[in-house]
C-alpha cells in the first residue's frame, strides 16, 4: 500500500466512525474529511471545492426548490383529496395513502412529501381507531421506496449517476432506475399495507398505561377558584385516571418537585406537571378548574424586558377601552336606581373625559398592535413536529420568546416519555419532538415555517392556491420532461425550472434559498472529492479486490449481494447521500476487478443506500416520525428487517435481468 492510500483510508474510517457516533453534524464531519483530504495531498486545493459545482449537488437543489412550489401551492393537498379513500377500512385507506407518498416521492423530495401527508396520516389514524405510529410508520417507509424509482426521487440516485457519468459511460437518465427500483417499490407498499402495518408495536395510552409513548407533559397552574385547592395529590389524580393522566411534578415558588408525595395538598398558585394525552387536556382542565401555564422567560435583558412592559402597557389600555364601552350600555336614571335600591352609575364629567381619553389611547394602541388583536378572535391548539435541520434543535421555550415574538404559547411537550427534570420552559427542543401549541393560526403557521416545525393537528402552514398549483405542477413536469427525454443535461433543466418558479411566483424568490437544505448541499459537495480520492489512489480498488477474495471468492453475483447487503446496512446507520458517497467508488471497483460491468453494482448501491428502515437515524423520515409516533429506537427493525429482506430478495435478480453483468 502506498502513503495515499494510508492517508485516505485512515480519513475514510475517522469519517464513517464520526458518521455513526452522530455527535457531529454530517455535513461537519464531511467538510472535515474534505479539508483532512487537502492537507493530507490526497485531494489537491485547486478540486477541493469543485463538489459544489458538480451536476448531482445542482439538480438536488433544484428539486429541492420545485419540491417547495408543490408544498404551499397546495397541489399535494388537491392531489390527497382526490386520490385517498374518506370511508374505506384499514387496508384500502393504507394502500392508498402509502401509494400516493410513494408517487410523491419519486418526483419531489421524499422528506417533502413525508412532511406533507402526516397530517393525513394523524387524520386517518383518528378515523380508523388506530395508534398513530401504525400508520406513519408505512408512511415513512412507502415515502423511502419511492424516491428510489427515479433520477431525482433521492440524492443517492443523483450520486450514483455521478459517477457513472465520470468513468465515460454517461449518467443514468431520469427513469433509469424505474425498471428495479417501482418493482421494489410495489412489492414493499403491498407488504406495508397489507401485512406490515400490524408488525408496527402499538403505542397507543390506554388508562394508565402507555406514558412512555406520545403523551404530553403540560404544565397547569392551580387558581384560587380550582376545585384542586386544598386536595392532595393522591386525590387529584383519582379524578385524573378517567382522562388517562397522571401528576409527575408540583411547582411552588418556583421551585420544582420530582415525584412529589401523594399526601401533598396543592394550594393556589402551584403548577402542576400533568403527563396526558392533548385530546384529553381540555376536559381536564375544565372539570378541575385548572389552566394552562404559559411559557414565560424567567429572566429577561433589558431589551426584553421594555418590549414586554410596552405590551403589557398596551393590553392595560386595551381593558381600559372595554371598561369604556361598558360604560355606555344605556343606564336607569339616578331615581330609578334608587328607586330600586341600588347606588347611582352615573359618572361625573371629569371621569367620562378621562375614560375618553383612555379609549382613545387604547384604540391606538390597537391599531399599532392590530395583527395580534384581530389574531386573538380566533385561538386554537395545534401540534407541530420538529422536523429534522430545525433551527428549534437545542432551543428552549424561554430563548423563544414565543408569545412577545409570535403571539403564541408553548403548552406541553412530548418527547418518547422521556420527563424533563427541569421547567417546561427550560427544555431544549429535539427532531422528532411534539409540541403543542397555543394561539392564532396564522401565527402559529408563521413560526412553524420560520424555525422548521410541520403542524399535524390542523394544516395550516400555506395558504393552498389553485392556479398556483397547476403552475408548480406544470412547472415540476416540464423540468422531469426536460431531462427525461433528452432534451436537456438534469442540472439545466431543473435549474430552468426553478427560474420559471420565481418567475411565476408558485416559489417567492425570498423562499427560495429556504427552501434549499443546506447541510445536505454541503455534504454531498465535501465527499465528492474525497470519493474520488478513493479512485485516484486505487483504495476503493484495494478495498474492493479484499471484499472480492474474503468474502465473494471471485463469484459476482456473490459480490453483487455483498455490495446491496453493506450498502444497506451502511445507510441504517448514518446518512444515505453519504453511504453512497462512499460505496461507489468500491462498487465500481469490485466490478473492474471482476470484469464485469459497473452498472448493477451502482444500481446495488443506489437501492440499498434508499433502504434505511432499522433505525430511526438512517433516513430524515424515520426519524420524523419517532415523536408523532412514540416510538423508541429498537421499535423500527419489527417492520423494517422483513422489509429489507424482501428488498433483497426482489432487488437482487431484477438487477441481474435489467442490468445483466
Amino acid at each position: 500500500m502506498s502513503q495515499d492510500q494510508y492517508v485516505i483510508l485512515a480519513i475514510l474510517a475517522v469519517t464513517v466512525g464520526l458518521f455513526l457516533w452522530g455527535r457531529w453534524r454530517h455535513d461537519m464531519v464531511a467538510v472535515g474529511a474534505l479539508l483532512a483530504a487537502v492537507l493530507g495531498g490526497v485531494v489537491s486545493a485547486d478540486e477541493a471545492f469543485s463538489g459544489f459545482g458538480h451536476p448531482a449537488v445542482i439538480t438536488v437543489a433544484c428539486v429541492l426548490v420545485l419540491s417547495r412550489g408543490l408544498q404551499t401551492s397546495g397541489a399535494v393537498d388537491a392531489l390527497a383529496r382526490r386520490v385517498l379513500p374518506r370511508e374505506a377500512g384499514p387496508t384500502l385507506s393504507l394502500l392508498a395513502l402509502v401509494g400516493l407518498g410513494a408517487l410523491l416521492s419519486g418526483f419531489m423530495n421524499n422528506v417533502g412529501a413525508m412532511a406533507l401527508l402526516m397530517p393525513v396520516a394523524m387524520q386517518l389514524a383518528k378515523r380508523l381507531g388506530m395508534s398513530p405510529g401504525c400508520v406513519l410508520m408505512p408512511l415513512a417507509f412507502g415515502t423511502i421506496l419511492g424516491g428510489m424509482t427515479t433520477l431525482i426521487g433521492t440524492p443517492p440516485n443523483l450520486i450514483v449517476s455521478g459517477f457513472r457519468a465520470q468513468q465515460g459511460g454517461g449518467g443514468f437518465g431520469m427513469f433509469d432506475f424505474t425498471p428495479v427500483g417501482i418493482a421494489v417499490a410495489l412489492v414493499g407498499i403491498a407488504f406495508v399495507a397489507l401485512v406490515g402495518w400490524r408488525l408496527v408495536p402499538v403505542r397507543r395510552q390506554a388508562g394508565m398505561e402507555g406514558f412512555e409513548t406520545g403523551a404530553y407533559l403540560t404544565e397547569v397552574r392551580v387558581p384560587e377558584s380550582s376545585k384542586c385547592v386544598g386536595l392532595t395529590l393522591s386525590e387529584i389524580e383519582k379524578q385524573l385516571e378517567d382522562a388517562g393522566a397522571q401528576v409527575v411534578g408540583l411547582v411552588r415558588h418556583e421551585m420544582r418537585v420530582n415525584a412529589p408525595s401523594p399526601y401533598r395538598r396543592v394550594l393556589a398558585g402551584d403548577i402542576l406537571i400533568v403527563e396526558a394525552e392533548a385530546d384529553a387536556l381540555s376536559g381536564l382542565l375544565s372539570r378541575l378548574g385548572l389552566r394552562l401555564e404559559e411559557a414565560k422567560r424567567p429572566v429577561d435583558t433589558p431589551a426584553e424586558e421594555a418590549e414586554r412592559e410596552a405590551e403589557a402597557e398596551a393590553e392595560a389600555k386595551t381593558k381600559a377601552k372595554l371598561h369604556a364601552v361598558d360604560e355606555v350600555v344605556p343606564e336607569r336614571s339616578d331615581n330609578e336606581a334608587r328607586e330600586a335600591g341600588e347606588p347611582s352609575r352615573k359618572k361625573d364629567e371629569a371621569e367620562e373625559a378621562e375614560e375618553a381619553e383612555e379609549a382613545e389611547e387604547a384604540e391606538e394602541a390597537e391599531e399599532a398592535d392590530k395583527p395580534r388583536a384581530e389574531a386573538s378572535r380566533d385561538i386554537v391548539l395545534m401540534e407541530l413536529a420538529v422536523l429534522p435541520g430545525s433551527s428549534l434543535q437545542g432551543q428552549t421555550a424561554s430563548d423563544l420568546l414565543l408569545r412577545t415574538r409570535y403571539g403564541i404559547n408553548l403548552l406541553a411537550v412530548s418527547r418518547q416519555g422521556q420527563r424533563s427534570m427541569g421547567r417546561l420552559r427550560e427544555w431544549p427542543f429535539r427532531v422528532g419532538d411534539l409540541l403543542l401549541m397555543q394561539g392564532p393560526p396564522d401565527a402559529i403557521s408563521a413560526f412553524a415555517a420560520d424555525k422548521g416545525g410541520v403542524p399535524l393537528a390542523e394544516r395550516e402552514l400555506h395558504i393552498p392556491s389553485p392556479r398556483k398549483a397547476w403552475l408548480a405542477g406544470g412547472v415540476m413536469a416540464l423540468a422531469v420532461g426536460g431531462a427525461a427525454f433528452g432534451l436537456l443535461p438534469a442540472a439545466i433543466s431543473f435549474a430552468l425550472g426553478v427560474l420559471a418558479s420565481m418567475v411565476l411566483r408558485t416559489v417567492p424568490p425570498r423562499s427560495v434559498y429556504e427552501s434549499i437544505d443546506w447541510p445536505v448541499i454541503a455534504l454531498l459537495a465535501a465527499l465528492i472529492p474525497v470519493a474520488g480520492a478513493m479512485a485516484s489512489t486505487g483504495t476503493a480498488d484495494l478495498i474492493a479486490r479484499l471484499l472480492m477474495d474474503g468474502v465473494a471468492q471471485g463469484h459476482a453475483v456473490w459480490a453483487l449481494a455483498l455490495v446491496l447487503v453493506v450498502t444497506m446496512f451502511l445507510s441504517d446507520l448514518m446518512n444515505n447521500a453519504a453511504t453512497a458517497a462512499v460505496m461507489c467508488p468500491i462498487a465500481i471497483g469490485t466490478a473492474s476487478a471482476l470484469g464485469v460491468s459497473a452498472d448493477a453494482f451502482l444500481m446495488a448501491v443506489a437501492i440499498g443506500a434508499s433502504c434505511a428502515f432499522l433505525t430511526p437515524i438512517g433516513h430524515q423520515n424515520n426519524t420524523l416520525i419517532l415523536g408523532p409516533g412514540g416510538f423508541r429506537f429498537g421499535d423500527y427493525w419489527r417492520l423494517g428487517l422483513p422489509l429489507e429482506l424482501l428488498v433483497v430478495a426482489v432487488s437482487l435478480p431484477l438487477l441481474l435481468i435489467v442490468w445483466p453483468l
